[in-house]
């Protein structure tokens, strides 16, 4: 897989509507790519490796539910601005602790003591 095409962008229109359906549109890139969306009715993410870890399973799960979360309450080009630092700084520790523990493993995490280590 080429890693140019796998993390290309979409590019940014007007507005979100805008946006979603010029990325839609472009078909040409394929469904291999970090975030495809050749399905007109879906949105895949293919960011993550497999995994039989529950712990990991579900932080994936948790990081995808953000991504969600802050894209529908961000406009384009104010979440396209935000840091790494801004993203994990509005995880919740209480709802989302398997993604918490999972980004301090990974060195991911803001300033805190790691509890536990993550497998390589």
């Amino acid at each position: 897989m080429n890693i140019t095409r796998w993390a290309s962008r979409y590019g940014i229109a007007e507005n979100t509507k805008l946006t979603y359906d010029k990325a839609k549109k472009k078909s040409s890139m394929g469904r291999y790519v970090a975030v495809n969306l050749a399905n007109y009715n879906t949105i895949e993410f293919r960011i993550f490796r497999g995994t039989l870890k529950y712990k990991t399973f579900i932080a994936a799960l948790q990081l995808v539910d953000e991504i969600c979360r802050l894209a529908i309450a961000f406009d384009d080009k104010t979440f396209e601005k935000m840091s790494w630092l801004d993203f994990v700084s509005n995880i919740s520790k209480n709802s989302k602790p398997e993604l918490i523990e999972y980004l301090k493993s990974k060195r991911l995490y803001v300033n805190d003591e790691v509890a536990e280590t993550e497998e390589v």
